[in-house]
C-alpha cells in the first residue's frame, strides 16, 4: 500500500498534469491551481451546484473578511484562537472567516421570514482561512485557504430528518459518481465528558444529538456513536470514504446546530404568530474542493473519468497532410463544448501516442491518408486500447453521452 501511495501522491501527479503549483512569494499552504487544476475544480463545483439547484437552495456570496465582534458573537474567536488571521484596518480590526456560518447567519437576520418560507437553504463555495502550523501543510490536503462547498439551512425542528435525508441522498449519489461508496461509515459524532468545550445546554444537545441519530436510522447510515467530535455549537454525521487503495478519508459532514441562532437571536413567526427559533443545519459535501481535489487525484491516480478530465480528446495527424482536416475535426469537438487539443508536433506518432498517455488523457483520435479519404478518426482509449474507425458525428456522439452521464 506505502509503494502504491507514492505512486498515487497528488503532489506528484499534480506537477506531471501541472494542476497546481506552490511559490515560496506566496507562502505555505496556499496553492495556485493552474488552468487545467482550475478546469477539475470548476466541473466538481458545477457538479455540486446541479445536485442542489433542484433542492430549493440558492446561491449566496459573502464577503472573506468581517469585524472581530462577529466571531466573539459566534464563539469562534474563542475556538479558534491564535489560527485566526486578524486584519488591522484604518479603523476597526477585522477577522479573515474561518467559518463561513457567521455570515450566513447575517443573511438570514436580515428577512422576514414565517413558518411558510421554511427551510431556507443557502449554498456558497466559499474560501476560508485558518492559519494552520507550516509543519503540518502539503500540497492540496492540508491549506491555510481552504474552499467549503459550505450550505446552511435554517429550518423547524420537525423538518431536521426530513432536511437531513435531502442532505445524504445529494451525498449518495456525489460519491457513488465519484466510485467511493464502497464501504463506507458515519461518524455520530457526540460531545465528549469535558463539556466546557461546547456551547449550549444540555438539553439543546441532548435534542440536538437524538435528531441526527434519528436521521441517521431513517436513512439506513452505517453509523457509529463518536464522542468527543462534536463541532463546538452541535453534533455532527461525519462520512467516512474509502479510495481506491483502502485509505480512509472524513470528507461529507452534515452538522446540527442549535447554539448559533440563540447567539445570533434569530427567529422566525411560527403558526401562531410568536417568534421561534430556527435550528441550523450546516452541511459540506466535497468538505473542501482542495483536499477533495487531492484525494480524488490519488484515488484516481490521476486517471479522470472523461467528465472530469482537463483535456478529453487528443487529436493526432500522422504527418503534415492531415493537419487541415484534424484542425477541422478540433473546431467540430469545440463546438459542442468538448476539450480537445491537437498535437500538430512533427514527432512520431508512437511519440505522439505517449505523451498523450503520460498526460492521462482518456481518448485520442488517429487521423492519417484513409481517415481523411473516409470523413473518420480512429480512436484510442487509455486503458481500453484502439477502438476503431469512426465517423466524426459518431465521435461527438459517444463523447458527449459519456459526459452527460459522468461514467
Amino acid at each position: 500500500q506505502q509503494e502504491e501511495a507514492k505512486k498515487r501522491d497528488h503532489r506528484i501527479i499534480g506537477a506531471q498534469l501541472k494542476l497546481f503549483t506552490s511559490s515560496p512569494l506566496i507562502g505555505a499552504g496556499l496553492p495556485l491551481l493552474q488552468p487545467n487544476g482550475m478546469i477539475i475544480r470548476k466541473e466538481i463545483e458545477d457538479y455540486l451546484w446541479s445536485l442542489h439547484s433542484k433542492k430549493g437552495y440558492s446561491r449566496v456570496w459573502t464577503p472573506h473578511i468581517a469585524k472581530e465582534a462577529l466571531y466573539e458573537t459566534s464563539g469562534h474567536a474563542a475556538k479558534f484562537g491564535d489560527e485566526l488571521f486578524r486584519v488591522q484596518g484604518k479603523e476597526d480590526k477585522f477577522i479573515m472567516k474561518p467559518m463561513n456560518c457567521p455570515h450566513h447567519m447575517q443573511i438570514f437576520a436580515d428577512n422576514q421570514f414565517s413558518y411558510r418560507d421554511m427551510p431556507v437553504r443557502y449554498f456558497e463555495p466559499a474560501t476560508v482561512y485558518r492559519d494552520e502550523k507550516s509543519g503540518q501543510l502539503g500540497g492540496l490536503l492540508r491549506v491555510r485557504a481552504i474552499t467549503q462547498d459550505d450550505g446552511h439551512l435554517f429550518c423547524r425542528v420537525e423538518q431536521i430528518e426530513e432536511e437531513v435525508s435531502t442532505i445524504v441522498s445529494i451525498i449518495k449519489e456525489f460519491y457513488t459518481t465519484m466510485g467511493m461508496m464502497d464501504g463506507y461509515w458515519v461518524s455520530w459524532s457526540v460531545r465528549g465528558e469535558d463539556k466546557t468545550k461546547y456551547l449550549g445546554t444540555d438539553e439543546i444537545w441532548n435534542l440536538a444529538e437524538g435528531s441526527l441519530e434519528k436521521a441517521a436510522k431513517a436513512n439506513g447510515l452505517n453509523y457509529k456513536r463518536i464522542e468527543g467530535e462534536a463541532a463546538f455549537y452541535g453534533p455532527k454525521l461525519d462520512f467516512m470514504f474509502k479510495d481506491a487503495i483502502g485509505r480512509e478519508w472524513q470528507l461529507a459532514t452534515i452538522q446540527c446546530d442549535f447554539n448559533l441562532p440563540e447567539r445570533f437571536d434569530l427567529s422566525f413567526i411560527n403558526t401562531e404568530g410568536k417568534k421561534e427559533r430556527p435550528v441550523v443545519i450546516h452541511r459540506a459535501i466535497s468538505g473542501s474542493l482542495e483536499r477533495f481535489m487531492g484525494v480524488m487525484i490519488e484515488h484516481l491516480a490521476g486517471n479522470f473519468p472523461l467528465w472530469l478530465s482537463p483535456n478529453q480528446i487528443t487529436i493526432l495527424p500522422i504527418s503534415d497532410t492531415h493537419h487541415d482536416y484534424a484542425k477541422t475535426i478540433q473546431t467540430i469537438l469545440e463546438e459542442v463544448n468538448i476539450r480537445v487539443k491537437l498535437d500538430n508536433s512533427r514527432e512520431g506518432l508512437g511519440k505522439k501516442i505517449r505523451n498523450a498517455r503520460e498526460m492521462k488523457t482518456p481518448y485520442w483520435a488517429v487521423i492519417g491518408d484513409a481517415e481523411v479519404t473516409n470523413g473518420t478518426v480512429t480512436l484510442e482509449h487509455r486503458t481500453l486500447g484502439k477502438i476503431g474507425e469512426m465517423k466524426v458525428n459518431e465521435l461527438v456522439e459517444k463523447l458527449g453521452k459519456e459526459i452527460k452521464d459522468k461514467k
